[in-house]
């Protein structure tokens, strides 16, 4: 069994074909999908797949990109629901950064502010963490050794600084998806070894970052298996075994 840990199934690409979309996951052995809550407009979309399929979960959060849409008050509805299993998708990123350096730092202000308060919730009502880093890898591990509490999380689609590896101290995972499989992915293969076997997790972050050799199509649940492949081929794991491993530690932090 593969537990897709992290894929956007409320995106609007598959409002024509979700139903298609989880069958082919589930006919390649993918039997739990988590939707991360990346974007408040789209969570009651998240929150009916949820609860229309058995295997489907959801997350409640604001990607830093939506950090101005953040209303905890407003995300509060959907904490208590039986489906609802993590915070986030949250976190920093500063690839897009504003062009003064007076508007740069209240960007990274705001996002700051954002994240903390997302993580303190997490440790308020003990559940993990989703977390997006994007070329704000010492900022974010000095807020997550600050304020994380001892539910951890996963660093979603984890970027390979190997700083951030202290981490898996802190209960935190690691999420691998379709970027192991790019040929320019040369740093991630460099430190996947070094990360836990108990700490590995396998997302898609679907419809985005479709595996090698489906690039520049639509990404779907239904590819973990081409990241599977990858991760076996670069450990002294089998298939099977990265299944096997991927998916109870899965289940020990999504507490399934």
């Amino acid at each position: 069994m593969i537990i897709d840990t992290h894929c956007h199934l409320d995106d609007e690409r598959y409002n024509e074909d979700i139903e298609q979309v989880l069958e082919n996951a589930k006919q390649e052995g993918v039997e739990k999908f988590i939707i991360p809550g990346a974007d408040p407009k789209t969570l009651q979309r998240a929150v009916e797949l949820s609860e229309k399929n058995e295997g489907v979960y959801f997350a409640v959060g604001v990607h830093p990109y939506d950090a101005e849409l953040y209303d905890r008050s407003d995300l509060a509805a959907f904490i208590d629901h039986p489906k609802c299993v993590a915070i986030g998708e949250c976190g920093l990123d500063y690839f897009r950064l504003p062009a003064l350096q007076e508007d740069i730092d209240k960007e990274k202000a705001l996002q700051k502010k954002i994240f903390i308060d997302q993580i303190l919730w997490a440790k308020e009502v003990k559940k993990p963490l989703i977390v997006h880093i994007r070329e704000s890898s010492e900022d974010c591990l000095a807020l997550l050794d600050e304020y994380a509490g001892e539910e951890g999380g996963v660093l979603h689609c984890y970027n390979a600084d190997e700083s951030l590896l202290k981490l898996s101290k802190k209960n935190f995972y690691y999420g691998i998806g379709g970027v192991l499989t790019f040929k320019n992915a040369k740093k991630l293969i460099n430190v996947y070894p070094k990360i836990p076997e108990d700490k590995l997790l396998i997302e898609t972050d679907a419809p985005y970052l479709t595996p090698h050799p489906h690039r520049g199509k639509r990404n779907e649940p239904s590819y973990t298996n081409f990241v599977a492949d990858k991760m076996s081929e670069l450990s002294n794991c089998t298939k099977n075994e990265i299944e096997t491993l991927s998916t109870a530690n899965a289940q020990r932090l999504f507490n399934f």
